[in-house]
């Protein structure tokens, strides 16, 4: 068996190889995926599959974009690789599977390779099946990559975000969204710096768009009137909310100094406060009732 394996084993020149399927890399990652090669060489071969072209034979890349890049990057002109069959198909979802395989799987291969199966025309239920991945996730992810999510797209590849709470925000309205927050918060989905995060993330999705090609570039860009208008609304509803919540604080605390003033009128209250040792108070607040400033 094993030298079955060894035989199938090939030098083969790297620019006879294609990558169906190319990802983007992590640089620090890259780096060091490098430098450990050019110490140590190469640990395990990459995977191919061959097709016969005009120009001669071609090889597909199945897994191994890393370590292909990384020879490329040190100068080889040839990468010792594991030659099988498989169709097209077969090598999306070897590459996929290779990916859920890892310790630590990055977020934006897999969401990369559930966007091409779909495009392929693989159904959710078959993705699911075939890659071992929750039935929930591929549908999740589906519907972000639908909907121009890049937003939520990027916060679930950081880990910022479960993709079940970034697909109830996708889905839902600017009300909808702060439930969506406070559910997941009190799942202890989203806590601390990663809440935080969310939070800056769902305003500039709201005031931005959910895609990046959205955003103005930079360069002193000149707005549009529309742009400016819409720029101006957004101060102006910011500001009207915030009106809004500083009456009704208003009246709230109207309210509690009138209720207190009415209550320190009732001797009966006063001593069963005194009774139970709560009859102290803040003095800006006493000085108030004192004055009968209730406003």
């Amino acid at each position: 068996m094993v030298e079955s394996v060894l035989a199938k084993i090939q030098l083969i020149a790297i620019s006879k190889i294609s990558v169906i399927n190319p990802r983007i890399r992590n640089k620090k990652s890259f780096r060091e995926l490098v430098e450990n090669i050019a110490a140590l060489g190469l640990k395990k071969p990459i995977t191919v599959t061959r097709r016969e072209e005009r120009e001669g034979k071609i090889y597909d890349l199945v897994c191994g974009q890393g370590r292909l890049e990384a020879f490329i990057e040190l100068g080889e002109a040839e990468i010792p690789a594991l030659v099988i069959e498989a169709s097209v198909e077969d090598c999306m979802i070897k590459s996929l599977v290779e990916n859920c395989a890892r310790r630590h799987h990055q977020a934006i291969d897999l969401l990369h390779d559930i966007g091409g199966m779909r495009t392929r025309g693989y159904s959710d239920s078959e993705i699911a099946k075939k890659t071992g991945l929750s039935f929930e996730y591929v549908r999740g992810v589906g519907r972000l990559l639908a909907q121009g999510e890049q937003r939520l797209l990027r916060a679930v590849e950081s880990g910022h975000i479960p993709v079940s709470v970034a697909v109830e925000i996708a889905e839902a309205d600017d009300v909808g969204v702060q439930e969506a927050l406070q559910q997941a918060y009190e799942k202890n989905l989203l806590r601390g710096r990663k809440l935080m995060i969310v939070k800056r993330l769902v305003e500039n999705r709201r005031r931005r768009g959910r895609r990046f090609d959205a955003e103005p570039k930079k360069g002193g860009q000149k707005l549009s009137t529309r742009s400016l208008v819409r720029v101006y609304r957004e101060d102006t509803d910011r500001k009207r909310l915030l009106i809004r919540k500083a009456d009704a604080t208003r009246n709230r605390l109207i309210f509690i100094a009138h209720a207190m003033r009415e209550l320190f009128g009732d001797e009966k209250f006063i001593s069963l406060l005194k009774a139970e040792k709560l009859d102290s108070m803040p003095k800006k607040l006493m000085s108030r009732m004192e004055r009968g400033d209730v406003a």
